[in-house]
């Protein structure tokens, strides 16, 4: 391994060198990074649309199993969870039931039949689109598509290990704000160039993060620790979240940009294209490169679980896939160079790595304009409108609509850029703190500037962010997480239960999910638990 490592660095060297970091043409790119980040990322309406779809799914729950303690709750995890994930992102669900034994395997099939055919009913009503059920992966999965929104769920049962990492990867990124920024753009550039589908073969959600975290791990000097030093008590999430505010200034001595940091992320994953067959395994759990045998199964990409060593997180990936991959970084990395060396405008390496549709909302007209046009960016817009007309949850967004009317449309029209301060919306400080008050768990991203790249940390979020439970006494559609957080370990989570209320209801006038619109007669007398539609 020490001869291995050491050609791979030198190899490195040698093609870093090789690069012009020109600093005009590095503060350019960014700039560019750093304004295709804060644009892509979710909105208000983003996180409403996934909280009330997890609420819906537990309304589906009680429907199914009653309203009693036996019941199941339905929570999210994955991309949502760390906060890692913008408006074309799957949601993934568990439906976890009231103990701390694991769920035999027969029980998990046994319940997403259950889930799969109350969903059929609701494809058949026209709510929902593309029910599928994938009983026999490792991880069985019912697949359906909201029409109301287009949001992909998947759900799983007693997928306490993924609820665990997702959390812990939120903690983590409390550490440097350079982590969610640097995995925000290498997922939208991997969706763009569709290499981003475990469905597919290619690379997860998950595997892409720690991917970003293992390069951030093993920069000289390192942004992040090895995950064994935040995770000595096993993944215990209170412990990890307190924990981590201790190495809140870890990264401070590496002041690199974000865009040193991406190019140098596609240097380091082009390079160890052929090392992978070698045993080459990415360890975040010791923050470094691992020699790794799989036994008798081979993979052609490695990147250790960090809760489970014996589990690769890229396991999905297959071979020819590897290759689709590759192609893409090699493409990516030769274009960057091409804009370093003065061949290629900012405008067109944007388009190349995230998709027209992001330099269309940068509106950058030409190389000679761009920083000029970075300061006058439209820092959010409104998500793209399918062609079913708009529907209103339910009266209680009357009463918020009553109580904060101008507050309210000063936020849609600076969204739509119709306010009084013309095309790109009101004042960003105008626009943030109106957010906070429609949203109280929304933090929305800040514009770093291309010639301050003092990045700090952000608040240490709770082990039940985005949202936390801040008490135990009652359940919160509106919050990420249906359990209240007890004081063991990964084992206990899930032992209190919590009672349902209404949610918080903003943006109404925005598209959502068909399934709010359900008639769900059982619960027709308690507005409170489901604000149902009649038709």
């Amino acid at each position: 391994m020490p001869d291995l490592l050491k050609e791979v660095e030198k190899f490195q060297a040698e093609e870093l060198a090789k690069i012009k970091f020109t600093p005009a043409c590095v503060t350019e790119l960014d700039g560019l990074l750093c304004n295709a980040y804060v644009i892509q990322c979710p909105k208000p309406i983003d996180y409403h649309n996934r909280r009330d779809l997890i609420r819906i799914f537990n309304v589906i729950a009680k429907e199914i199993y009653g309203n009693n303690d036996s019941s199941p709750v339905v929570e999210g995890y994955g991309s949502f969870v760390m906060d890692m994930f913008n408006q074309k992102s799957d949601l993934d669900m568990s439906v976890n039931f009231n103990h701390s034994i694991e769920v035999p395997r027969m029980k998990m099939i046994e319940t997403l039949r259950k889930f799969s055919k109350k969903l059929f009913k609701l494809q058949r009503s026209g709510h929902v689109t593309g029910v599928q059920s994938i009983l026999s992966a490792k991880v069985p999965i019912v697949k359906v598509t909201d029409r109301g929104t287009g949001i992909e769920c998947d759900l799983s049962v007693d997928n306490r290990d993924g609820i665990a990492k997702s959390h812990i990867i939120h903690a983590v990124t409390a550490i440097d704000e350079r982590f969610r920024m640097l995995s925000f753009l290498m997922k939208s550039w991997a969706q763009e160039h569709n290499i981003n589908s475990s469905k597919d073969r290619t690379l997860n959600s998950l595997s892409i993060v720690s991917l970003v975290a293992f390069h951030l791990q093993t920069c000289n000097p390192p942004i992040l620790p090895p995950f064994a030093a935040l995770l000595k008590e096993g993944a215990d999430l209170a412990y990890v979240t307190n924990f981590v505010q201790t190495y809140s200034n870890y990264g401070n001595k590496n002041q690199d940009s974000l865009a040193k940091l991406f190019i140098t992320l596609f240097v380091k994953l082009a390079l160890v294209e052929n090392y992978w067959q070698k045993g080459f395994c990415a360890s975040l759990y010791e923050g470094s490169w691992i020699l790794k045998s799989w036994g008798r199964r081979s993979y052609s990409i490695s990147i250790e679980d960090f809760t489970d060593r014996s589990e690769n997180v890229a396991r999905a990936v297959g071979t020819e896939e590897q290759k689709t991959i590759y192609t893409c970084i090699h493409n990516s990395l030769n274009q960057i160079k091409a804009f370093l060396n003065g061949q290629m405008q900012g405008i067109k390496l944007m388009s190349l790595l995230f998709g027209k549709h992001t330099v269309s909302t940068l509106g950058i007209g030409s190389a000679g304009n761009t920083n000029e046009n970075m300061h006058n960016l439209p820092i959010m817009q409104n998500p793209p409108l399918p062609p079913p007309k708009r529907r209103r949850l339910g009266e209680r967004f009357e009463e918020s609509q009553a109580q904060q009317p101008s507050e309210r449309n000063n936020f849609v029209q600076g969204l739509q850029g119709t306010g009084p301060q013309g095309v790109g919306g009101v004042q960003r400080e105008t626009l943030f703190n109106t957010l906070a008050s429609f949203a109280p768990s929304y933090m929305p991203p800040t514009s770093i500037p291309s010639t301050n790249h003092s990045y700090g940390p952000r608040t240490v979020p709770s082990p039940y962010a985005i949202n936390p439970v801040a008490f135990g006494g009652s359940y919160n559609p509106s919050i990420q997480s249906h359990f209240v957080p007890s004081r063991s370990s990964l084992g206990s989570i899930g032992t209190s239960r919590q009672q349902a209320v209404a949610p918080n209801i903003f943006l109404a006038d925005q598209v959502h999910s068909q399934l709010a619109h359900v008639n769900h007669n059982q619960y027709r007398g308690d507005p409170t638990f489901y604000n149902h539609r009649n038709h």
